[in-house]
């Protein structure tokens, strides 16, 4: 993720101990940690601290957003009053910390990927499971309005039957940018270290395969190139065994639909997603955005009998507006926390959780495909499968008029 230089210079921290509803506390403090605090207010979520294996770190972060600091992730675990774990710790922890927390009967929500092997992960949901616990990962962004009006339209049949789908996620050349003074608001650094060495596959592709499996269901097989293009991207610096920066699969899908995925840090900025239907092609701009436009075009004979042409684009409508108050400005617009409150309202009992374990599973199933028949050329099979999603209920009730009108 790309970052601003010295942004804490620019905000002001809001408090985000901010309703009596469902409390949470955060273990990791580092970069991303921010992202979740600046978007809490949005949500009937109560921060009652947080805890980070530096010290140091911990107590700038709880100073900086108003929050109280735990002197151990222990501390965290004996509080009855926190009935959800947020970890935000680096990838290569992600498991340790979330099968403590669920081992202690906590919630847990997660930061990408929920682990780094699949068994780990497969761990995760049986014991959840197990323990009638909830579990869930980032990322959120499927819960945005630009992904839920992009299923809405798909579900209308506004494209006809989905062919095929293009999913872009180049972040720009990151080695030719000064990634070293890139800091949060809090003042926390970016973690390049463990950017670099976890690459692109497994930090990036997630956020465009969520998408890919709640509206086409899930894969049956993954066939990927990969390659690490700039390699002395750390001069001076052992990140350890170096990930590739480049990545391109082809995801197979049992409901018939072929998707593209690419993604890196070399090429230039491109977070595009286009799907191709039979009458017609949908497209977004920047999986980012949660509020970004979603476009149509679809196909009118022309007077030449052997072709069809595009029309458009039109706009199709979002089914809600993206107006939520609270935001960190960076280059990205995500409600971060979006989906903490989405395992909330289901740990409350309002309502079903729409970011599944089991779909969780299955993504990082596909993205551990991505890289092994990369390192392997091979196809390789997915083996995992998922209960379908559902779409937000916001996303259901509106705009039924707008279909209509659109594919007439």
């Amino acid at each position: 993720m790309s970052a601003v230089d010295n942004l804490a210079e620019k905000k002001t921290p809001t408090a985000v101990l901010c309703g009596p509803d469902t409390g949470i506390a955060f273990v990791g403090c580092g970069y991303v940690a921010d992202f979740y605090a600046a978007t809490l207010p949005n949500h009937r979520l109560n921060l009652r601290g947080v805890f980070d294996a530096r010290q140091e770190r911990a107590e700038t972060f709880g100073a900086f957003h108003k929050v109280p600091v735990y002197p151990s992730i222990e501390a965290i675990l004996a509080d009855d009053s926190v009935e959800i774990v947020v970890n935000l710790t680096n990838p290569s922890s992600h498991y340790d910390v979330s099968r403590r927390c669920l081992e202690a009967g906590k919630h847990v929500y997660s930061e990408k990927p929920l682990a780094l092997r699949l068994d780990h992960a497969s761990d995760l949901l049986e014991l959840a499971s197990r323990r009638g616990l909830g579990l869930s990962s980032a990322p959120c962004s499927l819960l945005s309005e630009t992904a839920q009006s992009l299923w809405h339209a798909l579900r209308g049949g506004v494209i006809g039957q989905p062919r095929l789908a293009y999913a872009e996620l180049d972040d720009g050349a990151i080695h030719q940018m000064p990634f070293q003074n890139w800091i949060s608001i809090s003042g926390a650094p970016w973690p390049y270290v463990d950017e670099f060495r976890t690459g692109p596959i497994m930090e990036h592709a997630g956020y465009y395969v969520t998408w890919l499996t709640a509206f086409f269901g899930p894969a049956t097989a993954v066939t990927s190139y990969a390659g690490l293009l700039v390699p002395d991207r750390l001069a001076g610096v052992d990140p350890g065994p170096p990930a590739p920066d480049f990545a391109c699969a082809v995801i197979e899908f049992a409901s018939g639909v072929i998707a593209r995925l690419t993604c890196g840090t070399v090429a230039p900025e491109n977070h595009t997603f286009t799907i191709v239907g039979d009458e017609g092609v949908l497209s977004v701009d920047d999986c980012w955005n949660f509020g970004a436009p979603v476009t149509v075009r679809t196909r009118a004979d022309s007077a030449r009998a052997r072709h069809h042409y595009l029309t458009g684009p039109r706009t199709y409508p979002l089914v809600r507006p993206a107006d939520y108050p609270h935001r960190y400005t960076d280059t990205h617009d995500m409600d971060f926390a979006r989906g903490v409150a989405d395992l909330a309202a289901s740990v409350r009992g309002e309502g079903r959780q729409h970011l599944t374990a089991e779909h969780a599973v299955h993504v990082l199933e596909i993205v551990l495909a991505m890289a092994r028949s990369a390192a392997e050329p091979a196809r390789v099979r997915i083996d995992s499968t998922f209960a379908p999603l559902a779409p937000q209920d916001w996303a259901t009730d509106q705009f039924e008029a707008d279909v209509v009108a659109l594919r007439s």
